[in-house]
C-alpha cells in the first residue's frame, strides 16, 4: 500500500508495543481457553484498524470484531483467514459477500433471517452466524425465548447457514452498582441454556467485564477500549488486575512564535486578551483534526512544561501562551509524556464532560498515524 510523504508535523504516534503488551496481560488474567476477540471498530478506536490488528494477531487474539460491513471488507482486505465478526446489523444485500469473504453476521430478526435464506442456496460457503440476545442493553436482539428458539429453528433447518456463537452486551459491567450487570447475565444464561445445543462461541464480557466481573468468561471475552491502554472507567481503574499501557500520543510542533503586547487579542472573536506582555506560540492542529473547540484552555506540553491553550481553537491552527521566547520546530505533546510531565486523554474527556472511548475517535484522518 502507497504511503504519501508525511509533511505535516501534527500526527498521532501509536505504541503497537503497548497493544500487544495489553492483551498479553489480559491472556494471563483469563483462563487459558478463552479465546480473545479483538474490538478493532471506528478504525480501531481511531488507532489505526489494520495496523492494531496485526499487533493483537501476534499478542494472541484469534478473533477480530467490528461494526459495518464496509469496516469488515477493509480489513479482510489485508488480513486473509483470521474469523471476523460484525458486532452490527448488516443489510441482507451484504450476506453474500459476508458468506464469500468468510465474515461472521450478527442475527437478531427472523425476518432478515427469512430474506437471507432465500439468497443461501447461491452461497460459495455457508454463512456463519452470532445470534444476538437484548439481555438489558435496550438496542439490538432478541429478548424472549420464543423469539430465540424461533430464530436458532431457522437457521439449523438452512444449510448454509451456522450457528457460529450466541452472545449479549453490558450495560453497566463498568459502574460499582452490580444490580443491572447481575440482572442481564442471569438473563442471558438463562436463554443459552434453553437452545437445543450451546454454540461454539459463547461471548459476554466486554472490556470492563473482562478485567473486573467473574463468571463472564464463557468461551471468549472482547477486548476493546483497554487494548489501547485506556480504563473504561474510574471505578474499573480502582480494581485493575494489571497495569495498563497507553497506546496512543499526540503531538506537533510550534510554526510561529510572537510576542503580543497588553490588551492584544488572540483568535477568532478576540475573547482571550492579554494581561501583561505574552508570548505566543502557534501550532497546525485544529478542530477539523479533532482538537475541538471545548479543549480551548487545555493545556499541553513543550520543554516538559505545561502551557495553556488560549483563545478560541482554529480549523487548521491554534495558540498557546507560552512561559518564555521559543523556536519554531520546538515539539509540542497534546496527548502523552515528555519529560517528566504526561497529558492523560483523561484530562481531555474530563474537560469535554464524555468517556476515554470518544476521544481517539474524535482524532480525524487528517492526523498521520505513525506505528512503532
Amino acid at each position: 500500500m502507497y504511503q504519501l510523504p508525511n509533511f505535516r508535523p501534527t500526527k498521532a504516534v501509536i505504541d503497537l508495543a503497548a497493544i500487544k503488551y495489553n492483551i498479553e496481560q489480559l491472556r494471563k488474567h483469563l483462563h487459558s481457553n478463552i479465546d480473545i476477540i479483538a474490538v478493532v471498530k471506528a478504525n480501531a478506536y481511531g488507532h489505526g484498524d489494520i495496523q492494531v490488528a496485526n499487533a493483537a494477531l501476534q499478542a494472541g487474539a484469534s478473533m477480530l470484531a467490528v461494526a459495518t460491513p464496509e469496516e469488515a471488507l477493509h480489513l479482510r482486505e489485508f488480513i486473509k483467514n483470521t474469523p471476523i465478526l460484525i458486532l452490527g446489523a448488516s443489510p441482507v444485500s451484504f450476506a453474500p459477500y459476508a458468506a464469500q469473504y468468510n465474515i461472521t453476521l450478527t442475527v437478531f430478526s427472523v425476518d432478515w433471517l427469512s430474506e437471507v435464506a432465500k439468497q443461501a442456496k447461491n452461497f460459495e460457503k455457508p454463512l456463519k452466524l452470532h445470534i444476538k440476545i437484548d439481555s438489558g442493553m435496550g438496542r439490538i436482539g432478541v429478548r424472549k425465548q420464543t423469539e430465540l428458539i424461533a430464530l436458532y429453528n431457522a437457521i439449523v433447518a438452512n444449510k448454509r447457514l451456522i450457528i457460529d456463537g450466541i452472545f449479549t452486551h453490558f450495560a453497566s459491567a463498568d459502574e460499582e452498582n452490580p444490580k443491572q450487570f447481575k440482572e442481564q447475565l442471569a438473563t442471558f444464561k438463562a436463554l443459552v441454556a434453553s437452545l437445543p445445543e450451546k454454540p461454539r462461541f459463547v461471548h459476554a464480557a466486554n472490556t470492563a467485564a473482562s478485567l473486573i466481573k467473574d463468571d463472564v468468561q464463557f468461551d471468549a471475552v472482547r477486548f476493546g477500549i483497554a487494548m489501547y491502554g485506556l480504563v473504561p472507567s474510574p471505578y474499573v481503574e480502582k480494581h485493575l488486575p494489571f497495569i495498563l499501557k497507553p497506546a496512543l500520543s499526540l503531538e506537533s510542533e510550534l510554526v510561529h512564535v510572537k510576542k503580543i503586547e497588553r490588551g492584544d487579542t488572540v483568535s477568532y472573536g478576540g475573547n482571550y486578551v492579554a494581561v501583561e506582555e505574552e508570548w505566543i506560540g502557534t501550532m497546525p492542529i485544529g478542530y477539523a483534526d479533532g482538537l475541538v473547540r471545548g479543549l480551548a484552555g487545555q493545556e499541553v506540553l513543550i520543554q516538559g512544561n505545561r502551557v495553556p491553550i488560549v483563545g478560541r481553537i482554529c480549523m487548521d491552527q491554534c495558540m498557546v501562551k507560552l512561559p518564555y521566547n521559543m523556536v519554531v520546530g520546538e515539539k509540542v505533546i497534546l496527548i502523552g509524556q515528555q519529560h517528566q510531565e504526561m497529558i492523560k486523554i483523561e484530562e481531555w474527556s474530563e474537560r469535554l464532560h464524555t468517556i476515554v472511548y470518544e476521544i481517539p475517535c474524535m482524532l480525524t484522518s487528517r492526523i498521520t498515524r505513525i506505528y512503532k
